[in-house]
């Protein structure tokens, strides 16, 4: 989206909470239907915003504060501080080669370790490394300081704090993505006291030949590299007692990618899916899941998991085939939890710092789910990606170009194109009690001072930001005066109607 924008000549900011841009797509091996690498197609994407002059990019960086309407949107945003100086640091990488201290890294999905002073991944944009003041030994200690003696262009600094920004921008686009499902809550699943019980991110990564394994699919429990793998479809989704209701949509095409994976990396392997429904709609996505099965000779079972223990060195998968009645049990070296996708866990904050609608599983609403499927109820906000709906990746560019073509629309003329049908305020009339500021819900009205006609004193009275109203009507029925009409409705016009008839 950002691209998009800043190729139409317009300038954006591009804010992100992590330290580098790239998302969970950064995380992956490859990507189905067509198995390309990942980091080939997402790292120039990456590598364009970084070098775009049109473009800000604010990294490791969040939202704090969002005020004003369309065309005139003033936000606050925390640079949080990276103990780095990005303008002197040269990412050479002495600075986490020298450093001592090994903690797990988040990246990596807790499989692997990273130093307090690191860098994401080896890709990452900007290639410049963060602090992590929680487990730096300055920081909690007092002592080290190994990273400030070895850098030559002495960019470490302790006492950088965090710096807030505030801009004004013309539209806002909101792109913050999904998080997993805590599947947790799934005890039969094990996951969190059975080692070998691993979530499908934790899979990507073991793929990758980047990552903490060098691409070998192995037990976390003890290094062995798995033969017998089972993967379990449909983990928190679909499920109104302890889930989400909805279908998450990409877990049956990336169980069967990786269950292809699997085999590709280790020829003996042997994938069993216990699946509800195969939902693999869309192109040429109904024939690559039949490919993994054909030619890749992984096991479909259609029936629920009932328990996953350990006897011995290996995990019992206990369920069900619902096809042939047969209850079954696997003797596994590994279990991948497909956990569905659900909303940030901050979501509704931010959707009420946006002034935008969200669902009961905190998803952001867009205005109409057919003629606006990007826009929102507050004018100058669009939404793509995840935070929306669960997505995969051609689903989420698609809405991203969408969005970014509906924000340029919006501001490239010189005037805005508003709604004719908005609330206008009769200042002689209207008495100042700033009832209908308090019903609006999308904070299309504020406070005015005016001279009264007659009195030519100073007084309060409401004004309507036209840009804003959506011609609701709460403010009408709320005004004790009637100083509050709609254009077009009008008691004057109403009647008039009534007449004629």
């Amino acid at each position: 989206a950002a691209i998009d924008v800043a190729m139409a000549g317009f300038k954006g900011v591009l804010g992100e909470r992590e330290p580098s841009v790239g998302g969970r797509m950064a995380r992956f091996d490859k990507t189905f239907p067509t198995l390309d690498c990942a980091a080939c197609i997402l790292t120039p994407k990456m590598v364009a915003v970084a070098q775009d002059d049109n473009i800000t990019l604010y990294t490791y960086s969040e939202v704090e504060k969002v005020s004003g309407y369309v065309g005139n949107f003033e936000v606050k945003i925390r640079k949080r501080a990276r103990s780095v100086d990005m303008e002197k640091c040269t990412g050479c990488g002495i600075c986490y080669g020298k450093c001592p201290t090994k903690v797990p890294s988040e990246f990596d999905m807790g499989l692997g370790k990273r130093k307090s002073i690191y860098v994401p991944f080896p890709q990452a944009v900007p290639n410049v490394p963060v602090i992590d003041r929680e487990s730096c030994l300055y920081f909690t200690r007092g002592k080290c300081k190994i990273c400030q003696k070895v850098c030559p262009p002495e960019a470490i600094d302790y006492e950088q704090e965090d710096e807030i920004v505030e801009e004004k921008f013309g539209a806002i686009i909101v792109a913050t993505g999904f998080t997993l499902f805590d599947h947790s809550v799934y005890g039969e699943y094990g996951y969190g006291k059975l080692k070998n019980v691993v979530t499908g991110l934790h899979f990507e990564r073991m793929a990758n030949a980047s990552g903490p394994t060098g691409g070998k699919i192995i037990r976390p429990s003890d290094g062995r590299e798995a033969k017998d793998v089972v993967f379990i479809q449909c983990v928190g989704s679909r499920d109104d007692h302890k889930g989400v209701p909805y279908c998450s949509r990409l877990c049956c095409m990336y169980t069967a990618k990786q269950a292809l994976l699997l085999k590709e990396h280790n020829p003996e392997a042997q994938a069993y899916v216990f699946y509800i429904d195969i939902r693999a709609a869309g192109k040429n996505y109904e024939e690559f899941v039949r490919r993994v099965q054909e030619e890749y000779g992984a096991v479909y079972l259609r029936g629920r998991v009932s328990r996953i223990f350990e006897k011995g060195d290996m995990l019992i998968v206990r369920g069900a085939d619902t096809l042939s009645g047969a209850q079954i049990e696997i003797k596994a070296d590994l279990v991948v939890l497909a956990s569905g996708l659900i909303a940030q866990p901050d979501a509704r904050k931010v959707a009420q710092m946006l002034g935008i609608s969200y669902d009961k599983n905190n998803l952001f609403t867009e205005a109409h789910p057919k003629l606006a499927p990007v826009e929102t109820v507050t004018a100058g906000i669009f939404l793509t990606g995840a935070c929306q709906s669960p997505k995969d990746i051609p689903d989420t560019v698609a809405t991203a170009s969408a969005a970014s073509v509906k924000a340029i629309g919006l501001i490239a003329p010189d005037e805005l194109t508003l709604e004719p049908l908005v609330a206008k305020v009769n200042p002689d009339v209207c008495s100042g009690c700033l009832s209908c500021l308090e019903v609006c819900p999308f904070s299309a009205i504020e406070e005015e001072e005016v001279k009264d006609r007659l009195t030519k004193e100073k007084k309060i009275v409401a004004k309507v930001i036209e840009s804003v109203c959506h011609g609701c009507g709460a403010c009408t029925a709320t005004c004790r005066v009637g100083a509050i009409d709609v254009s077009g409705f009008r008691d004057e016009e109403i009647l008039a109607e009534v007449e004629a008839i």
